[in-house]
């Protein structure tokens, strides 16, 4: 059972609403999970702290001017403060039963496309700022974004030694993991089932995030996902190649130490339709985590591609087969 979490420092937006997340009437769904947050969502009214307003409306500012050119005028290209922060909604959840995890969605509000995508973070978590963002622009640009928490509350902090990194890695273990990325899809699959919308999912993985990613398709024997992107995918199995079912975008930087573009190269070449974006002089992590989102044209040019890779494979699909 999923419940809503309040908290006067929770970093996302909510507003008080009649419809789900995904823009149908309360009262036409009967799923427990809509039911606990219609609850908690009519009795809640948080209002973002001031200085996460200001880190975010930069980057829904620049979401907007992106999205226009895809979407035509769902969003406006112009709008005062109030208009930015009505772009996303967002919801703290707990899933699972009695091994519960955390997670957090965010919504799309005027523009949504109706579309969920599942985003798996890398080792800092799912309240790392960078992926915070990340997840904020993406929901900008018409998405549903669902980041579970896959370190239970404990991610690996740059504080740490890094010696202490393999102790810290080996203590989650990769079938918790799976199980963890497992309910959190099936979340987001019972809630378009309930909407009436879709029974495809997006999926974007950053680092060890984007390594779950190759795993977590390789055991979609229902093809429940329709698009993935994989940003410098860290730890997994070439071999999985094979088995996956659907195109992956691959985003790398040339001088990754921790993701060999050869080795995506190799992949590549044994999933129909994926391709290997390779970005010169780049490194680990550039994509997520760039020295500013103004003056990295990697960085906005990597995010660019891959919500033309999610519009091509998951909303422009979708809307074919309706």
């Amino acid at each position: 059972m999923a419940s809503l979490l309040v908290s006067a420092t929770s970093p996302v937006f909510f507003s008080v609403a009649k419809r789900n997340a995904f823009g149908v009437p309360w009262r036409q769904l009967n799923s427990p999970i809509l039911s606990s947050l219609k609850q908690s969502l009519l009795q809640t009214h948080l209002v973002l702290q001031n200085n996460f307003i200001q880190n975010q409306l930069k980057y829904a500012s620049s979401a907007k001017c992106v999205v226009k050119c895809v979407l035509g005028n769902q969003v406006q290209s112009e709008g005062d403060i109030d208009e930015v922060c009505e772009l996303v909604n967002g919801v703290e959840l707990v899933l699972g039963e009695e091994d519960s995890f955390n997670a957090y969605l965010l919504k799309a509000v005027k523009n949504n496309n109706g579309a969920a995508v599942l985003l798996l973070s890398d080792v800092f978590g799912f309240e790392d700022s960078g992926t915070r963002d990340f997840a904020y622009r993406l929901s900008c640009n018409g998405y549903n974004v669902l980041v579970p928490d896959l370190y239970r509350g404990e991610p690996w902090s740059k504080d740490r030694p890094q010696s202490e990194f393999e102790e810290w890695r080996r203590k989650h273990l990769p079938q918790r993991v799976a199980s963890d990325i497992n309910i959190s899809a099936k979340w987001l699959l019972d809630e378009f089932i309930a909407a009436g919308i879709s029974d495809k999912l997006g999926i974007v993985g950053f680092c060890f995030g984007g390594g779950r990613l190759i795993d977590t398709l390789a055991r979609d024997t229902q093809s429940h996902f329709g698009a993935a992107v994989c940003f410098y995918g860290t730890r997994f199995d070439p071999s999985l190649a094979s088995q996956l079912k659907i195109p992956v975008l691959f985003i790398v930087g040339e001088n990754d130490p921790l993701c060999p573009v050869d080795l995506l190269r190799q992949m590549e070449s044994q999933i129909k339709g994926s391709q290997v974006c390779v970005y010169a002089g780049r490194g680990h992590g550039f994509a997520h985590h760039p020295e500013s989102l103004e003056e990295d044209e990697d960085a906005e040019g990597a995010f660019n591609i891959m919500r033309n890779w999610l519009n091509k494979y998951l909303v422009q699909t979708r809307n074919v087969m309706d």
